[in-house]
């Protein structure tokens, strides 16, 4: 094939490079999407199950939400530590040692199911929570190589993947329960054998595909640009390690306080999350006893009349519908109309969401027209915010700084799913929804602040003729 680029013929690829990043990008980003499609059935099916689970093996409803409690808090404490691994051997390495991780919660939750052992139910959790902190860092892998115009769209991508994963995994009891009878397992250990088997898939996939580590190759590209080409090939672990400047923890606040854009970015981020986290967990005790009369909540949730589950169940897929179902339209927004302006849009609809779900607190349909609310400003808040944080520091602390957003993210999950009951037994529904609409009207009100800027420079030089020039982090 004739070389029509220009250059020297020895030097060909030099010029290809950009077409060469564009591929990579695109297959990443199908990868990784395929990737968290396998994978998210484990969490769903975790989350829901394992609730059941926990109470079939402790024998008390007191340790229904233990299994919800115990991701988190894996989640939260393994989100730094797989950024580390990322940050040294790559993306890839960091994405399969978490599924990795989640593979073996899943044997160990089979394990407890066949031995009746309740500690082992929590184990597995916990290998699964360390599965979600690598889910949750794949968004950022798609991000890597992305074009600035096209970060948020990459990033949304792959965050919508996890909806297939999110309604199937609820979904599972009876096809599981076939599967597990065919294996001479018990019928609720089934469903986390087809959630093994979709991570066993989903490792071999990142293995297999993943290549040229998008982390790696991004860090390739960055040096090749500035002249030093000798750093190795883009899957290299050497290119992947860059200067150590203290514990990651350190370093990625200390990177994140220097940039003004990066601290809002975190706040959206995390506190878009506690609020969602905060009503959204005890939204179902709230219908029960909206519908089957107070003092219900007491009683076994299999009591419980079988409208009052449908309406819980309805509710809450809605609730995942509006977290996930549109995050294409936010991707798309946050590079079409601008960063900052994306997270805004996110916390007005979560103040919108508390002040329909406090205020229509009696009515089944306010309260689910306010968890969609809920879900929807959760998807731009944290699509939104995740691009931009993505964009808001020097590359060599970009990774580090990605784990401490997703440390602080479960621990905001874990702080207002604690809190929540406790609010909503001293001041209600209603209180609790004002808690949570505080939260984001002091979010809300700084990323209204640090927008004005960023509008006040633009209507300046569109009124000396320049060009507007507006970053795509605006």
């Amino acid at each position: 094939m004739a070389n029509t680029s220009g250059a020297e013929p020895g030097v060909r690829h030099v010029p290809r490079r950009p077409l060469q990043r564009q591929t990579v990008q695109r297959r990443t980003v199908v990868l990784l999407g395929s990737a968290q499609l396998l994978s998210g059935i484990g969490t769903g099916a975790t989350v829901s199950i394992g609730s059941l689970l926990a109470v079939d093996l402790a024998g008390s409803n007191a340790w229904a939400g233990s299994v919800a409690t115990v991701m988190t808090l894996a989640a939260a404490l393994s989100a730094l530590p797989l950024a580390s691994l990322a940050e040294r051997r790559g993306r890839r390495t960091g994405l399969v040692a978490g599924l990795g991780a989640a593979l073996a919660g899943m044997v160990l939750i089979v394990g407890s199911v066949v031995s009746g052992i309740f500690v082992l139910l929590l184990l597995g959790t916990a290998g699964v929570g360390v599965g979600t902190a690598a889910s949750l860092q794949a968004r950022f892998a798609a991000v890597d190589l992305a074009d600035d115009e096209h970060r948020g769209r990459a990033l949304s991508a792959v965050v919508w993947a996890i909806t297939i994963g999110a309604v199937a995994g609820p979904n599972l009891i009876q096809p599981g329960a076939v599967v597990g009878q065919a294996v001479g397992l018990p019928p609720i250990a089934g469903p986390f054998v087809i959630s093994a088997a979709g991570l066993v898939l989903a490792c071999a996939l990142l293995l297999a595909g993943l290549r040229p580590d998008p982390l790696l190759f991004a860090r390739q590209l960055a040096a090749d640009a500035v002249g030093f080409a000798g750093a190795g090939l883009p899957d290299h672990p050497a290119a992947a390690v860059p200067a150590s400047r203290g514990g990651a923890l350190r370093r990625g606040l200390r990177a994140a306080r220097h940039s003004p854009s990066a601290i809002l970015a975190l706040a959206a981020v995390v506190g878009a999350h506690g609020v969602m986290v905060g009503v959204m967990s005890v939204t179902p005790l709230h219908l029960q006893e909206l519908v089957a009369g107070p003092g219900s909540a007491s009683h076994a949730s299999h009591t419980a009349a079988g409208d009052v589950l449908v309406i819980i169940g309805f509710t809450i897929s809605l609730h995942i519908a509006g977290m996930f179902a549109l995050s294409p339209v936010m991707g798309w927004l946050t590079d079409k109309t601008g960063r900052r302006q994306t997270v805004v849009l996110g916390f007005v609809m979560l103040v919108a969401a508390v002040t329909v779900a406090g205020f229509g607190q009696r009515s089944t349909t306010a309260v689910a027209v306010g968890l969609v609310l809920l879900g929807l400003g959760w998807s731009a808040a944290t699509i939104a915010g995740s691009t931009f944080l993505a964009e808001s520091v020097h590359q060599e602390d970009r990774v580090v700084v990605q784990g401490v957003s997703d440390m602080l993210m479960g621990a905001a999950g874990a702080v207002g799913g604690a809190f929540s009951g406790l609010i909503l037994s001293w001041a209600g529904y209603p209180g609790l929804n004002l808690a949570g609409g505080l939260v984001a009207a002091v979010v809300l009100a700084a990323a209204v602040i640090a927008l004005l800027p960023a509008r006040a420079g633009r209507s300046a030089a569109k009124l000396q003729g320049r060009p507007r020039g507006r970053s795509v982090a605006d």
